[in-house]
């Protein structure tokens, strides 16, 4: 029932556009049922047993398979069209609400199984909604509307036929618990082929250079080997129903034509109510077999609606308004104590300092000390289990919060680099800056080499900076950092990949240009803390 609320949710943007669907669909079955009044009445005026003008019957028949073909193009056309808003309303959302949800420091997630639910399981809520719910109800429509033209025709025909279609549902409903537990098991295993996909690709050279090829490929076939089993599986079950379907279809179909060919013998059945039980077979038992193929469908988008019901029900941050400090900014780091969730020890415990607006800090500690764990904390994606983190100037004090991260500019540990051009890069820092302003920053984070390279600032960064070396791609990042408006100034470790003569340039270049800035220097070099004018050391 909570799936089925959600799909209700999710599908607000688009009913009266499904609606429409529908009803075109329910004017496609009209043209279709006159057409197989049309060939009865044809049949009969031409065997004698009817009067009429055989010439306007034909050009009724022309008219209604014009209608047929406009309906039916027209449908596919606001079916295509309303799948596509739909899944592109609910891509944005899930990528909204996965970007603003509050970090949680270990991610529960892959970002190989967030992205397959935004694309694979996204378009199968989109055809449930768009497409197979619409179709549903012009099913049931076609089932009641030709079940009682047939009635009219022959009512023992047709008691015998209805006889024969609950097979069908019965079959349908044998498949729906088996095949919904199997249906979730192959989108979990699918989510793991596309999250080991992504890794391994990100991480190509790491994985050759570990000479692990082998093993990558080979876990990639064993995923799949699990994948195939489990779709073999559900395929037997599938042509179980399937075959059950196509019997009980068959049986109604020899039937029909077996009962007609005998009511002709006997001559209480024409050549035209021959000619309408043949279509009017197909018109009541196909909606039953479409709507049992539909169960399958049904059954993978709850298993679809779960799966994105819970990207969408992710704690967000709170929003807000920015609180934006004047001059410099200080940090008050007050008897902060921290544990990640599933930690077994505090990462910080009862940890103080002040770091005084205009200040040069570095920090320094061991690794797994908690120095990337402040940081964090600095910049509120994560909360303290105790004590409390706050921003202040001349004026204000405020605890730090996503609203204080305005004042911030961090740089973090690492390439970081978006693909695209530096330029492009660099205008994520401040979107609006100008070439001067981006030479400068440039100048600064010991980046002047940019200007050497053959397309300067419209040097294309690939994936993660590919292109660039891990010292290039970190000052970049840092000139990126310098463009952000914000008094205070956060560095993960931006000198780790590089030498000693260029780590030492890049660090009096900032110290030259704070600009009045706090600054926050997280590293493990010695030479990069002497430039600094305070040291804390955070113990494990």
């Amino acid at each position: 029932m909570t799936s089925l609320k959600w799909l209700w949710n999710a599908s607000k943007g688009v009913r009266w556009r499904s609606a429409w669907l529908a009803l075109v669909g329910v004017l496609y079955i009209g043209a279709v049922l006159s057409f197989v009044w049309i060939c009865k009445r044809l049949v009969d005026i031409a065997t004698g047993v009817e009067e009429g003008d055989l010439f306007s019957m034909v050009w009724v028949l022309v008219a209604c398979v014009v209608a047929e073909l406009f309906f039916s193009n027209l449908s596919l056309r606001l079916e295509t069209m309303t799948m596509v808003r739909f899944q592109n309303n609910v891509r944005y959302r899930i990528f909204e609400q996965v970007l603003c949800s509050r970090w949680q420091g270990r991610e529960t997630l892959h970002t190989g199984d967030v992205v397959n639910r935004m694309e694979a399981d996204a378009q199968v809520v989109a055809t449930l909604i768009c497409k197979s719910i619409p179709m549903v109800l012009v099913t049931l429509v076609q089932l009641v509307a030709a079940f009682v033209f047939l009635l009219r025709l022959d009512s023992r025909l047709a008691g015998v036929l209805l006889f024969i279609m609950p097979l069908a549902i019965v079959v349908g409903k044998i498949y729906l618990k088996r095949g919904r537990e199997l249906t979730r098991s192959i989108r979990e295993m699918d989510s793991k082929i596309q999250s080991h996909v992504q890794e391994s690709l990100q991480n190509r050279l790491l994985v050759r250079t570990m000479e692990r090829t082998a093993d990558v490929v080979g876990m990639m076939g064993s995923l799949q080997s699990s994948l195939f089993k489990l779709e073999s599986t559900r395929s037997y079950i599938s042509i179980f129903s399937r075959a059950s379907l196509q019997f009980g279809f068959m049986a109604g179909y020899v039937t029909t034509f077996v009962w007609g060919v005998y009511g002709i013998r006997e001559g209480v059945v024409t050549f035209g109510m021959m000619t309408a039980f043949l279509q009017l077979v197909a018109q009541v038992q196909r909606p039953v077999v479409q709507l049992s193929q539909e169960v399958p469908g049904f059954i993978k988008a709850l298993t679809a609606a779960e799966r994105l019901e819970e990207l969408l029900a992710m704690e967000r941050e709170p929003q807000g308004d920015p609180i934006r400090l004047k001059g410099g900014v200080g940090v008050a780091v007050e008897n902060v104590s921290f544990a990640y969730p599933d930690g077994t020890r505090r990462v910080l415990d009862s940890f103080s300092y002040d770091f005084q607006p205009g200040s040069l800090t570095a920090v320094l500690g061991e690794t797994g000390a908690g120095k990337s764990t402040l940081m964090r904390l600095i910049l509120a994606l994560l909360t303290p289990d105790e004590g409390a983190v706050s921003f202040y100037d001349g004026e204000a004090k405020v605890v730090a919060s996503p609203q204080t991260r305005c004042n911030v500019v961090y740089v973090p540990q690492g390439n970081t680099l978006m693909s695209g051009t530096i330029r492009d890069n660099l205008l994520m820092g401040k979107p609006k800056a100008t070439e001067e302003e981006m030479r400068e920053a440039l100048h600064v984070a010991a980046a002047d080499f940019v200007f050497d390279l053959p397309d300067g600032l419209n040097t294309l960064c690939g994936e993660r900076g590919a292109g660039l070396s891990e010292g290039q791609a970190q000052r970049i990042a840092v000139a990126r950092g310098l463009l952000r408006e914000g008094g205070l100034l956060l560095l993960d470790e931006p000198t780790a990949s590089l030498d000693s003569e260029t780590e030492m340039l890049l660090l009096q270049r900032l110290s030259d240009n704070l600009n009045g800035r706090t600054v926050i220097l997280i590293t493990h070099r010695e030479a990069a803390a002497k430039l600094c004018g305070a040291e804390v050391k955070i113990e494990r």
